[in-house]
């Protein structure tokens, strides 16, 4: 089990050695998610996390992100 503080701005260091085991690098995203034994805390993904496994659509990873931006927009 890790200890970790909580900064003034709400802020944790997440241990060298978990981060290291979850492949964890700075710009990653990661999920915080409230569960009944207490927080859960999961590496996220981004459009970015899967370039090159998406089928080709004819579209750049920001086309595809501008097309779904217009989109939410329009259903708001």
């Amino acid at each position: 089990m890790n200890a970790v503080k909580i900064l003034p701005k709400g802020q944790i260091t997440i241990p060298r050695r978990i981060r290291k085991s979850m492949n964890i690098k700075e710009g990653d995203t990661l999920v915080l998610e409230e569960t009944e034994m207490g927080i859960m805390l999961k590496k996220g993904k981004t459009l970015f996390d899967y370039t090159g496994k998406l089928p080709n659509l004819g579209m750049s990873i920001e086309e595809m992100r501008e097309k779904a931006i217009n989109r939410a927009a329009k259903e708001r």
